[in-house]
């Protein structure tokens, strides 16, 4: 697959993201091992995985994810799009190492996740809506305790937590504050400025703007576009907004069932669409097309079950 996306010093009315480059000098040495450095190894490669899990009183297991094939070349995004229940955070639980496989393999710019597990490891970092922290500590504390796992010192930990939370929108002194103080939507862009922090070149991202306003939601999708060009970051990015994906991936892979169901550029698929049934060109239509059904329906679900 091919792949082809912060502020002025904020004034007190002025959230926007600097457009200047991010830059972190003394970042964690997480990028050793790229693959011998060639840009031929692609950052992430899933070959015919599949996953089954045992539920109780069913007689065969349950097949989540079945028969997936994906490629990601160094410096792109991949959108995974589907309902609830379509596998796509089972995915990236497998890409993570959370999960172990049943069937096929997966590497990470050329290691593969089972057999070189502690490679894989310093080269992913992943963001998901039910990050974990120490609820007592700050913000601040939290991040510190994640680089020096990652090998960052404190000075520079200190001084590129300051820099990334900026960028996403969260006031310096918000980070001093215990993280069970912060809001849903707060605690997830602490989520995505720890992944951030290591560097990591391959982030998978399992829809890290759920739950944020709309104002948080465009700072993080604008520092996601900037952590591609100032980093050559890859990234796997899931996620319910359609329009998010649009933006911000190269690919898209559509699940349905656990199956991959479609999978090319967003103006490739919109393409395909308008052609057999003279839809509109947009990523609604696309989705509908390949799995009969609305990512509206989940959203709508997801806010009944907050209610």
């Amino acid at each position: 697959m091919t792949s082809t996306a912060l502020p002025q010093p904020k004034k007190a009315q002025d959230r926007s993201i600097d457009p200047a480059p991010l830059t972190f000098p003394d970042a964690a040495p997480s990028r050793a091992g790229l693959g011998g450095g060639s840009r031929s190894v692609p950052a992430l490669l899933v070959d015919r995985v599949t996953k089954r899990f045992h539920v109780a009183r069913k007689k065969r297991p349950v097949v989540a994810i079945a028969d997936v094939s994906l490629r990601l070349e160094r410096g792109g995004t991949i959108g995974i799009l589907g309902a609830n229940g379509s596998g796509k955070s089972t995915l990236i639980r497998l890409v993570s190492g959370l999960l172990t496989l049943d069937e096929g393999r997966v590497e990470v710019f050329g290691h593969d996740i089972e057999r070189e597990e502690m490679a894989v490891k310093r080269l992913i970092n992943r963001v998901s809506v039910d990050a974990a922290f120490f609820k007592k500590l700050s913000p601040m504390e939290n991040l510190l305790f994640a680089a020096r796992l990652y090998g960052i010192d404190t000075r520079t930990a200190r001084r590129n937590t300051v820099l990334i939370t900026e960028r996403l929108g969260i006031a310096e002194k918000r980070l001093g504050r215990p993280v069970e103080q912060l809001s849903r939507g707060m605690q997830q862009k602490i989520a995505i400025a720890r992944a951030l922090l290591t560097s990591p070149a391959l982030l998978l991202l399992d829809e890290p703007t759920t739950g944020l306003d709309p104002r948080s939601k465009l700072d993080v999708q604008t520092f996601i576009e900037e952590m591609r060009r100032s980093h050559d970051a890859s990234i796997v990015l899931t996620t319910h907004d359609l329009d998010e994906a649009e933006r911000l991936c190269d690919d898209i892979a559509v699940l349905n069932d656990g199956r991959v169901v479609a999978h090319g550029s967003p103006e490739v698929l919109k393409r395909l669409v308008a052609d057999r049934h003279g839809e509109p060109p947009t990523m609604h239509a696309v989705f509908m097309t390949y799995t009969g059904r609305s990512l509206d329906e989940d959203v709508e679900d997801e806010a009944e079950d907050d209610e």
